[in-house]
């Protein structure tokens, strides 16, 4: 499929995957919406909630990177040890890399050094990329992870149920489900109500939230201990 790279409302850039007419951050600004669903709203939450040094976050959907890299900066300031898996099943180009170029839209002066990192990691290896951030990418279809009780944090940044309804129900859900230890914080820009109600009726205690700009709404999801 034809994609290409667009530049967002917040100036920070994006994939758009012409066939479907479906990106792979908000166009009302993809550094926004990344930073509010999955840092505020799943990082900034959880630690809030538990005292602890070290956080394991499990991300669907590694795409451009641009979680990771706000995680990796997140850690450096807060001193907080984060150990990352991103699973993806079908990894960028190393035009669409450059092209993305989010260090001219993050104020951080070793934004662009880790971005190119973390892409440079070599797949299905846990790399220390630095004293808090350690990362695996692990290229694999949703329905394949098998893991029980390794995160904290599950960041769900698929592809929307309009274009990949598959990923949005209960049998892909039961293993991020399974993945998460008791007390795990599940993030995702989605609200549907299908999705939704799949989410509870594997186990999840569900909230809807403030969303990021440009959406009203957002989940936010818990695995009961």
């Amino acid at each position: 499929m034809k994609r290409s790279v667009v530049t967002t409302c917040d100036g920070s850039k994006t994939i758009r995957i012409e066939e479907w007419d479906e990106h792979y951050h908000s166009t009302h600004g993809a550094i926004q919406e990344s930073a509010h669903v999955y840092i505020t709203a799943g990082l900034d939450h959880f630690l809030s909630l538990n005292q602890t040094e070290s956080i394991s976050v499990l991300e669907a959907g590694f795409g451009t990177g641009l979680n990771a890299l706000l995680t990796a900066l997140w850690s450096a300031s807060k001193n907080i040890s984060i150990e990352y898996l991103g699973v993806e099943a079908y990894p960028i180009s190393s035009e669409e890399i450059q092209a993305l170029d989010y260090h001219k839209t993050i104020d951080a002066e070793n934004s662009k050094e880790i971005y190119e990192k973390l892409h440079q990691v070599q797949w299905d290896e846990w790399e220390q990329m630095s004293n808090t951030f350690r990362l695996k990418k692990q290229q694999q279809y949703f329905s394949e992870i098998e893991l029980k009780n390794v995160a904290d944090v599950v960041f769900y940044d698929a592809f929307g149920p309009r274009v990949q309804p598959e990923l949005w129900e209960e049998s892909i859900f039961k293993g991020f489900y399974e993945a998460l230890k008791p007390g795990g914080v599940f993030v995702t820009y989605c609200v549907k109500g299908t999705a939704r109600r799949a989410l509870q009726s594997i186990g999840f205690e569900v909230d809807i939230i403030e969303g990021p700009p440009g959406k009203r709404h957002m989940m936010r999801a818990f695995k009961p201990y």
